[in-house]
């Protein structure tokens, strides 16, 4: 595979698009868009997202430390898009697409009840990059819609229609999972047994 060389620029991809809720110091909220957004840690569990100083969410984050990460789906597709081009500053978000929000339980935030997972986060440190600001969170609770857990309690995402984001463009992440964290190293034996045990939650 031949490969020709770029200056250093994000060419990275592809990222999940979610919508982050957050209020401001009176509890009122705010949506906006992120797609740079990723794990950092597993235990404790954290996350980042990287936010510009301009948004006005950032000034809400700043102010309460807390925020939601709310995972979309395809047919969140056009709100997903709009928060990311509109700012919280001319356009009340939430009222423009008649989002129900459901109160926090470990934060002061909402999340929306449309989304099927909802991740509370608090904010344990800032750091300065340059276009972007980095917030590093912990998350405190998580909520996820009933219909995505399974008779044994496990939590099938793929279900959903996850929308991802890559260089401009939308996706929505397909059912048929094309493999498990491991089956390259996995046993034969296991492998069958992890195969049949996808087909059961079916």
């Amino acid at each position: 595979m031949t490969k020709e060389l770029f200056k250093g620029s994000i060419l990275f991809g592809p990222l999940p698009a979610v919508l982050v809720t957050t209020v401001d110091r009176e509890g009122r909220p705010n949506v906006f868009t992120v797609s740079w957004t990723g794990v950092a840690c597993s235990r404790p569990p954290m996350v980042t997202i990287a936010v510009r100083k301009e948004r006005l969410s950032y000034e809400n984050i700043q102010a309460t430390g807390e925020f939601v990460i709310n995972l979309t789906t395809r047919d969140m597709l056009k709100m997903t898009d709009f928060c990311g081009c509109r700012s919280g500053r001319k356009v009340d978000k939430i009222k423009h697409f008649g989002l129900e929000l459901e109160p926090g339980a470990e934060v002061a935030v909402p999340s929306l009840k449309k989304s099927p997972v909802a991740l509370e986060c608090r904010v344990k440190s800032v750091t300065e990059l340059g276009t972007h600001d980095l917030f590093l969170a912990e998350i405190v609770r998580n909520k996820v819609e009933q219909s995505l857990i399974d008779r044994d309690g496990k939590i099938c995402l793929g279900e959903s229609g996850l929308l991802a984001y890559c260089h401009g463009e939308y996706f929505a992440l397909g059912r048929q999972p094309m493999g498990t964290f491991g089956h390259s190293v996995a046993s034969r034996r296991k492998k069958e047994q992890g195969a049949k045990k996808i087909g059961k939650t079916r």
